[in-house]
């Protein structure tokens, strides 16, 4: 439950909480030859390091353990003093390897971990659900995390980088997103933090500086988003849907806009995707929304939010334990009461399947 500015209370689920291994040595212990001796980079092997630290102050856990390591002290900090109810992890991963096959096992060493570690907790493992990782460079490898971890009850949806090779409405990713839409998983599309194989974060290039990067890259969600919805991938699987999970729903409606624009007198280009762009958008493609994202605490805040049905697609996340960490007591005061539940919690809920009880939503 979290309070917000003006007094009133919500309940409050954190769709993007970030867990890491303590360590490479860590993550080792979850590896098999012929990939346990293997090289792989580290978290914060990236191009561009965030100015200060990469994450915020006091989230290093007991014996100044890694932050986002420690299910007791995350679930502690998340669940006794930010006011969350439910959070929904998602491990970060070290991006797109050369060797598909160690990128592979790095992804189904951090499933095996969130799930024996986080969502199995004696503590907390009630209020954790969980995101598994899979290697869109390998199909086989990433349908077979799928089915080993579909039916867990606190696994809710699964996991791929922003960073990827090709756009993901291409016909070579069409059974990955088959197999999460019969098993009702959603994917979460995010920013990866270990540097694999990762092309330039704009089209043009690498940017200068961190502050460039962050500002830029949560954008090439829109190439992949475009090239789905052109590409008939939404029209295919009915009941696929797609999370953004670095923001930057703030973009869409300009895009979306223009797609439509110049979409709708030209859908015979598209048989295969007769209605226009925007209206793929209800009931597929959801954003989770931190503190970098939208015009702030303006005055039109609570309009902006509302174009092209945002406030049905958007989620609070925290980012936790990352620099940004967002508070959701902090939200535009522009926002009406509805559409701050949505973000607290409702949207959440509703894709994730998440039983928010009674007392909690009604306070």
């Amino acid at each position: 439950m979290i309070e917000h500015a003006d007094g009133a209370q919500t309940p409050l689920i954190d769709a993007s909480v970030h867990i890491f291994f303590g360590s490479n040595k860590d993550l080792r212990d979850f590896l098999h030859e012929p990939f346990k001796s293997r090289g792989f980079p580290d978290y914060e092997m990236d191009w561009y390091g965030a100015p200060g630290s990469e994450y915020a102050p006091n989230t290093e856990g007991p014996n100044r353990r890694d932050p986002g390591s420690d299910p007791e002290f995350v679930g502690n900090e998340l669940f006794s003093h930010r006011g969350v109810d439910i959070a929904i992890l998602h491990p970060m991963g070290r991006g797109i390897m050369p060797d598909r096959h160690l990128g592979t096992a790095l992804h189904a060493a951090h499933n095996e971990m969130m799930v024996s570690r986080w969502l199995e907790s004696d503590e907390f493992g009630d209020r954790f659900r969980g995101t598994i990782r899979v290697n869109p460079d390998d199909i086989a490898g990433a349908l077979r995390e799928i089915e080993k971890w579909r039916a867990h009850p606190r696994v809710v949806q699964i996991g791929v980088p922003l960073q990827s090779r090709e756009l993901y409405g291409k016909p070579q990713f069409w059974p990955l997103w088959e197999a999460a839409a019969e098993a009702n998983l959603p994917v979460a599309v995010h920013i990866e933090s270990g540097e694999g194989v990762a092309l330039p974060p704009t089209p043009s290039g690498h940017t200068r500086t961190y502050e460039q990067y962050v500002s830029f890259m949560a954008l090439n969600y829109l190439y992949h988003l475009m090239n789905m919805i052109a590409e008939g991938v939404f029209e295919r699987f009915a009941s696929l849907k797609f999370v953004w999970a670095d923001g930057a729903a703030d973009f869409l409606t300009p895009f979306i806009w223009r797609m439509d624009v110049f979409g709708r007198p030209h859908l015979e280009q598209t048989p295969w995707a007769p209605r226009i762009p925007s209206d793929y958008l209800p009931g597929h493609v959801y954003f989770v929304q931190g503190s970098l994202d939208g015009p702030g605490d303006a005055e039109f805040a609570g309009e902006w939010f509302g174009f092209t049905g945002k406030d049905d697609m958007v989620m609070f996340g925290s980012s936790y334990p990352h620099w940004q960490c967002a508070d959701a007591g902090r939200l535009p005061a522009a926002l009406s009461a509805e559409q701050r539940e949505k973000l607290c919690w409702r949207n959440a809920a509703n894709l994730y399947e998440i039983d928010i009880s009674v007392d909690l939503a009604t306070r």
